[in-house]
């Protein structure tokens, strides 16, 4: 009769296989490039669910790499614990999959500033600034507007923020004096919006200020949006939530040093919206 041998009496070399070195240097590998991009960007104080996530899966995965003989003992030892590692894998394929999927999504959202059809307004998302200057992802953003804004000299530009933490000035107002200085933009075609602390106020604050300036941001064709390539799905998302059901989205670059993160980091914000029921 045939017996099968018990998990635990199966030879120790399998921990060596070669299947088994090549999933160890990959997770090594993989583990130390999250592990470098969290530490970069908790270096320029950025802290949010973007960089403390990496940070903790770079984590767990550089203790399994450097406990990896151990572990595999764990697995062995038990025929529930080897159906609980195949699992663990499983599910974390299932997510990396959703994870490319979500970006796949975020790369067709949003057109170019020359795609854009003629409107009366062009409003920007905030993004955060530093000792008074636009973080790079902000920059980026501003530069988009500036382009469209030079490819359609009639339209106001509606800028939108509230103070960051730690600064002395609302985002609005960097944002405006950036598009002054840096793309010569007039101030009469700038209206601020120096209050929001988020995206969904940052479209509700700078409504009543373009009607002000006889804008209904309502009007099919009427209004613009530029936002970040990651962030455009969510704000627009935001917008049909407030009656702006024909509105532009126009694509941002995200700077490559933040790339990837800011997209992982809209992955959970997505989540979280729909969790809450916000979008």
């Amino acid at each position: 009769m045939y017996l099968k041998a018990p998990l635990a009496t199966l030879p120790t070399s399998l921990a060596s296989s070669p299947v088994q070195r090549v999933q160890r240097i990959l997770l090594a590998l993989v583990s130390a490039v999250l592990l470098l991009d969290a530490g970069v960007l908790m270096a320029l104080r950025h802290f949010n669910v973007g960089v403390v996530v990496p940070a903790a899966l770079g984590t767990a995965g550089a203790l399994l790499a450097w406990q990896w003989p151990l572990v595999q003992r764990w697995r062995r030892s038990k025929r529930s614990h080897a159906r609980l590692w195949n699992w663990g894998w499983a599910l974390l394929a299932l997510w990396v999959l959703s994870v490319l999927l979500f970006w796949g999504r975020l790369l067709g959202t949003g057109v170019q500033p020359e795609q854009v059809p003629p409107v009366a307004a062009i409003v920007v998302l905030g993004s955060g600034t530093q000792n008074g200057q636009p973080r790079p992802v902000l920059a980026e953003r501003l530069d988009t507007a500036a382009q469209l804004a030079h490819l359609q000299p009639s339209a106001l530009i509606a800028v939108c923020g509230g103070v960051d933490w730690g600064e002395t000035e609302s985002e609005a107002t960097v944002m405006a004096r950036y598009l002054m200085e840096r793309h010569g933009i007039p101030a009469e075609r700038l209206v601020l919006e120096g209050e929001s602390t988020s995206t969904e106020l940052n479209l509700q604050l700078s409504r009543p200020l373009l009607q002000a300036r006889g804008i209904d941001a309502t009007v099919p064709m009427a209004m613009a949006m530029v936002s970040s390539d990651f962030h455009l799905m969510r704000a627009m998302a935001m917008a049909r939530q407030q009656g702006l059901t024909d509105v532009v989205p126009v694509a941002a670059a995200t700077p490559l040093a933040t790339r990837y993160n800011a997209w992982l980091r809209e992955y959970f914000a997505m989540l979280s919206s729909w969790v809450l029921g916000e979008l």
